[in-house]
């Protein structure tokens, strides 16, 4: 079964997948909301375009650094050049840009 929603201008996957050797259950893969797929790249450099759209004089931002967390409705970063941290909302973020591999890879529960 493959769902796709919309929420904060960012699109969401959820997979349910059939686990072998189990009678009629079901279990589900880690959903792929984008503070999970963060949370999976703990520690890497990213560039983050967030977009204020009530905001004239702070329409469009760019914010570069290491992210340290993220929770449901925020992301906490950190600028590698001088260490100043950054608490970003999610309902701002428009995308995230990486210069290396991205971790999506979702264990069974």
């Amino acid at each position: 079964e493959l769902q796709i929603f919309n929420k904060n201008k960012v699109e969401y996957i959820q997979k349910k997948y059939k686990v072998e050797g189990t009678k009629n259950k079901t279990e589900e893969v880690e959903e792929s909301y984008i503070e999970n797929i963060i949370r999976l790249n703990r520690g890497k450099l990213g560039t983050f375009y967030m977009t204020y759209s009530d905001s004239n004089e702070w329409r469009d931002r760019v914010y570069k650094g290491v992210i340290e967390a993220a929770g449901v409705d925020h992301i906490i970063i950190s600028d590698p050049r001088d260490g100043k941290r950054y608490i970003l909302l999610n309902i701002y973020l428009t995308w995230v840009e990486f210069n290396e591999e991205i971790n999506y890879d979702y264990p069974l529960r």
